[in-house]
C-alpha cells in the first residue's frame, strides 16, 4: 500500500491553524489544508504493514490502508468509495474523532503515526467538492415503516442503512434541527453546520423523514409510535448530566457546560429566543472539566472575550508518552491538548472545587478548591484523598460544569417498559441490539453509554444490520468491517 519506502522518506504533516488572534474573531473552522502534493505523501507513509491494525483500532472498521493508497496514487474518486464503504459520515469524523485508528497505527511504535484523520477529512471534502456525493435511493421499498428517535449520528446512520434497505424510514428530532450535539454540543469552530446540511440533504433526497420540534414521549406517546411503526430504534444519546453536588451549586453562573454551547450554536445559527443569556464576555471563567466539553467551552469563552479561561481536572496530569500499562495499539489516557487550550487557557490538575461562593443577590462570585491525591492501593480502586493546607480561593464570575454525563433519559424507555442497565442505559443486547420489548432497538450512546461519534456511526450501522434482519427475515446490510457495495 502507498509507496513501498515512503514511511522512511515522508515525516508525518497535519492541517495549520490560522493565528489564535485570528480565529479567535469568529466560529468559523479554523485549519489551513495541506497542499494535494503533501497529502498524497502522507498516504504514502502507510507501511504496507502484515497486519493493519489500525483496522481494529477503528470502531467503524474502515479499510484504511485501501483509502491511502488511493490517495497517494491521486485516486480520490476510488478512495471516496472505499471510505464510504463501511463510514456513512466521514466529514464528521475527519473533524471530530480523536482518531483510535492512528493509536493503532504500526507505524505509530517507533515513529509518528500516519495522519489518517486528516487524509479521511481530505477525501469526503474531495468528493463533496468534485460532486461525487450524490442520493442513491433503494431501487425499490420493502412496505415496511421504521421510526428513529434522535437523529445524532447514531440515528442518521440508522437512517442511512434502513433507508438503503428499502424501509420507510422517519426520524424524530425535538429540538429545531436535526444533528443531536453535532449541531447543539460541537462548537462551530470544530464543526461548521453547513457541513451537517449538506448530508442532510442528500438523506432527504435519498427518501429519509425527518420531524423536528417532536418530542417523543411528551408530544407523542412512545406506544403510539409502537403502533404505527414496524420497528422502533432509540438513538437519544446519554443527555443526563452530571451534577457538581456541592454548597452554592445552586448560584447564577454556575451552568451546565451543554446549556452554555448549545445556547451559543443556537446564536451563531441566528435564533433569537434563546432564553436567559449565558455568555462569558468580561468574565473571569472556569471550566470544570478537562475532557472534550471542557476544551470546547474554552474556545467559545475566548471568543465571547472572556477575561480570563482556566481549566480544572480532578484527575493528575497524564503524561505525554503511553502511560504504563497502556502499550500499542491499545488506546493510551495520554496529555491531549487541544486547540482551545492553545488559546490562552491555564489547565490544573489534581484539584477539586469544595464550594461556590456568591454575594447576596445569589450571583457566583468565586470557588474554593483543594489539591487532591489518588491513593492506590493493589486490588483496589484509586482513592481520593485531599491534600491538607491546600485551599485555594478563586475569583470566578462564570463556572462551567464539563463533568460527562450519567445516562440516558428514561421517558420513552419507561414508556415502553424497557429495561435499564446499572448505568442507566437502555437495556439492548450487543448481539442483535434488541430491548426486552419486540421490536424495539437502541444504539448509539443511549445504549453503551457516553462514548465518540465514531462509535454511535458503528453502532447505527450494526443496529441496522439487525433490525432489517427483524423485518425481513434476512439482511445484506453489513455488520463492522464488512463493505457496503460503493455507494457514496
Amino acid at each position: 500500500m502507498g509507496k513501498i519506502t515512503g514511511f522512511l522518506e515522508f515525516d508525518r504533516k497535519i492541517e495549520a491553524y490560522e493565528p489564535v488572534e485570528e480565529r479567535l474573531k469568529n466560529y468559523k473552522e479554523f485549519t489551513v489544508p495541506l497542499p494535494e502534493k503533501e497529502l498524497k505523501n502522507q498516504g504514502a507513509r502507510c507501511m504496507d504493514c502484515g497486519i493493519p491494525f489500525c483496522h481494529s483500532g477503528c470502531p467503524l472498521g474502515n479499510l484504511i490502508p485501501d483509502f491511502n493508497d488511493a490517495v497517494y496514487r491521486g485516486k480520490w474518486d476510488k478512495a471516496s468509495e472505499i471510505l464510504h464503504s463501511t463510514n456513512n459520515f466521514p466529514e464528521f469524523t475527519g473533524r471530530l474523532c480523536p482518531a483510535p485508528c492512528e493509536e493503532a497505527c504500526v507505524l505509530g511504535i517507533n515513529e509518528d503515526p500516519v495522519s489518517i484523520e486528516n487524509i479521511e477529512k481530505n477525501i469526503v471534502e474531495t468528493a463533496f467538492e468534485k460532486g461525487w456525493i450524490t442520493a442513491k435511493p433503494p431501487l425499490s421499498r420493502t412496505g415496511k415503516k421504521v421510526a428513529i428517535v434522535g437523529s445524532g449520528p447514531a440515528g442518521l446512520a440508522t437512517a442511512q442503512q434502513l433507508n438503503r434497505a428499502g424501509h420507510d424510514v422517519t426520524v424524530f428530532e425535538r429540538d429545531e434541527k436535526p444533528g443531536g450535539l453535532l449541531r447543539y454540543g460541537i462548537p462551530d469552530f470544530k464543526m461548521e453546520k453547513n457541513v451537517i446540511d449538506r448530508r442532510l440533504e442528500v438523506l432527504k433526497e435519498e427518501g429519509i423523514t425527518f420531524k423536528c420540534g417532536v418530542h417523543i414521549g411528551v408530544d407523542i406517546k412512545a406506544d403510539d409510535l409502537k403502533h404505527d411503526f414496524d420497528a422502533i430504534v432509540l438513538t437519544g444519546g446519554a443527555t443526563v448530566r452530571r451534577n457538581l453536588p456541592i454548597e452554592g451549586a445552586d448560584l447564577k453562573g454556575v451552568v451546565q457546560a451543554m446549556d452554555f454551547l448549545g445556547q451559543n450554536n443556537r446564536r451563531v445559527d441566528g435564533i433569537k429566543e434563546l432564553g436567559e443569556e449565558i455568555k462569558a464576555t468580561g468574565k473571569n471563567v472556569i471550566v470544570i472539566g478537562g475532557g472534550d466539553t471542557g476544551s470546547d467551552c474554552i474556545g467559545t469563552s475566548f471568543r465571547h472575550g472572556a477575561n480570563s479561561v482556566s481549566n480544572f481536572e480532578i484527575m493528575p496530569m497524564a503524561t505525554k508518552d503511553r502511560p504504563e500499562g497502556q502499550p500499542w495499539p491499545f488506546w493510551p489516557m495520554r496529555l491531549r491538548t487541544s486547540s482551545s487550550h492553545k488559546e490562552g487557557a491555564e489547565r490544573f490538575f489534581s484539584i477539586s472545587t469544595k464550594k461556590f461562593i456568591g454575594d447576596k443577590d445569589g450571583n457566583l462570585t468565586g470557588l474554593i478548591t483543594s489539591e487532591v491525591e489518588w491513593i492506590k492501593t493493589p486490588g483496589q480502586r484509586p482513592q481520593l484523598k485531599e491534600v491538607e493546607g491546600t485551599e485555594k480561593e478563586w475569583k470566578c464570575d462564570l463556572a462551567l460544569l464539563a463533568l460527562g454525563f450519567t445516562g440516558s433519559e428514561n421517558t420513552v424507555a419507561s414508556q415502553l417498559g424497557l429495561e435499564m442497565d446499572a448505568r442507566t442505559n437502555i437495556k439492548a443486547s450487543e448481539n442483535d441490539y434488541k430491548t426486552n420489548v419486540p421490536g424495539v432497538f437502541a444504539a448509539g450512546d443511549q445504549r453503551r453509554g457516553q462514548s465518540l461519534i465514531v462509535w454511535a456511526i458503528s453502532e447505527g450501522r450494526q443496529a441496522a444490520h439487525h433490525v432489517d434482519k427483524y423485518l425481513m427475515g434476512e439482511t445484506a446490510l453489513p455488520l463492522k468491517g464488512e463493505g457496503d457495495l460503493p455507494r457514496v
